[in-house]
């Protein structure tokens, strides 16, 4: 029996993957700990290692497919002394497991909803028997579509099961959908059901705004939009999967986390004075002011140790160690690569971290275990010129630190005008974890170790 090779999940909330590149083809041996795929989630791309030997039988999901689920059959490898017979009514995706034909037989008397007097084989209820014809649905008659295929049929009325998927796999996709919403005949999902009971003409009015604002799609919403913005001219950008789930990361945080927040002005002259010595000493390592400011955030965990905490329903969960997430911005999104450990590392450590990390996360290279996780966020955007902001919360993170650029400004010493390099930073906290005044002991704490550089070297 082939041995199965499924799409893995790569992180809790992954429930589909796009299949990059295959590193091994039909007919190669296959060993223990050989990567045999890239997937790409919608944080990064991750190599897949087989944990059996044998040889590459099927590819049943090409390079480049798009929304494959979890768990569905990608490939089938060949067992030592097994051959390509073995693979015949094998490598359906997740078909796979489903082609017990014969037994259906019995089975589907049994199982039919509805007495059907005919040949179970001959006649399967109507849809079943259009979905069988290979639009978008695998032999047990389930139906491929992406949600947004599923959302847009839904709105328009259509029946999926009409559609032809022209998506891998023949799994129906948005263009199919607008298609069929091009064609004046399109197979609409039981239209009797609701027009019955429609007493005036008003109500079959109300779709009708959909035709003018066909400029970028049939999403009834995005009708919406494009009506309120002016029906102007747009270009659409498709949602990647990190987009994604940076929408729904950041709504649930702003709807679920009770935010506040504390900001202070750091004077950095100090800083920057050690930085500029430190690089002077040496060519092997380039510290930033972002990496004084990763050092400074870890050890000031370890003085207001209750601020380094998430919550639960259960109770608070306070961390016993100090890894600390630093966003990076990507073309489509950012990711959190994480410092790990941070309290114990100096600063050309995590200098040297830092700068790989950031390069395979613009790469796409990073490890699952490199940037989920973390008990701390800092985001800064000083580099862009932000004077300051306010951070949103990076469930389950009890804090998160936004920091601006470090800017001369006058300020008042000993009674007098003077000027200073100064950064403004604000911690946003879960209040839900961290109270008012441990989050006011953990932002002095910190200022003090910015304004005084020495002591990060203690």
């Amino acid at each position: 029996m082939p041995i199965e090779v499924l799409m893995p999940a790569l992180s809790p909330t992954m429930t589909e993957g796009n299949l990059a590149k295959w590193h091994k083809k039909e007919g190669d041996p296959v060993k223990s700990g050989d990567v045999i795929a890239e997937i790409e989630t919608d944080k990064a791309t991750m190599e897949v290692e087989a944990v059996d030997e044998g040889r590459m039988g099927k590819i049943v999901v090409p390079e480049g497919a798009q929304g494959v689920k979890v768990n569905e059959v990608i490939a089938l490898i060949l067992e030592e002394g097994e051959d390509a017979a073995a693979l015949a009514g094998s490598g359906k995706g997740a078909a796979a497991k489903a082609p017990p034909a014969p037994a259906s037989t019995a089975e589907t008397a049994k199982r039919a909803p509805a007495p059907a007097p005919e040949s179970p084989k001959t006649a399967p209820p109507p849809v079943a028997a259009a979905r069988a014809g290979g639009n978008g649905a695998d032999h047990g008659g389930r139906l491929f579509a992406s949600p947004l295929a599923r959302r847009m049929a839904q709105q328009a009325g259509i029946d999926l099961a009409q559609l032809k998927g022209s998506g891998p796999q023949g799994r129906i996709v948005k263009a199919d959908v607008e298609a069929a919403l091009g064609k004046p005949g399109a197979a609409r999902a039981a239209p009797a059901a609701k027009p019955a009971p429609v007493p005036a003409a008003p109500a079959a009015a109300a779709p009708a705004p959909a035709a003018p604002p066909r400029i970028g799609g049939p999403s009834f919403a995005k009708q919406q939009v494009v009506a309120a913005a002016g029906n102007i001219p747009y270009a659409e950008i498709p949602h990647t999967g990190m987009r994604r789930t940076i929408a729904r990361r950041m709504v649930e945080s702003k709807q679920n986390v009770p935010h506040f927040n504390l900001t202070v002005d750091c004077e950095i002259d100090a800083l920057l004075k050690m930085r500029a010595e430190l690089n002077a000493k040496s060519s092997d390592y380039k510290i930033s002011v972002n990496d004084f400011v990763i050092r400074a955030a870890a050890l000031t965990m370890r003085k207001v140790p209750r601020a380094n905490a998430s919550w639960s329903d259960e109770a608070v969960l306070q961390w016993q160690q100090v890894d600390i997430a630093v966003a990076v911005a990507l073309e489509d999104g950012l990711i959190t690569p994480i410092v790990k450990r941070a309290d114990q590392k100096g600063l050309a450590t995590i200098a040297a971290e830092m700068k790989d990390l950031a390069a395979r996360a613009r790469a796409g290279k990073l490890k699952l275990e490199e940037f989920q996780g973390g008990t701390f966020s800092i985001s800064n955007l000083g580099m862009y010129g932000i004077k300051d902001f306010n951070a949103v919360i990076n469930p389950p993170h009890g804090c998160i630190l936004a920091v601006g650029a470090g800017e001369q400004r006058p300020i008042v010493k000993n009674g007098a005008l003077a000027i200073a390099t100064v950064m403004s930073c604000t911690l946003s906290c879960d209040h839900r974890v961290v109270d008012g005044a441990v989050g006011a002991q953990w932002i002095a704490a910190f200022k003090a170790m910015i304004e005084d550089p020495l002591t990060m070297l203690l």
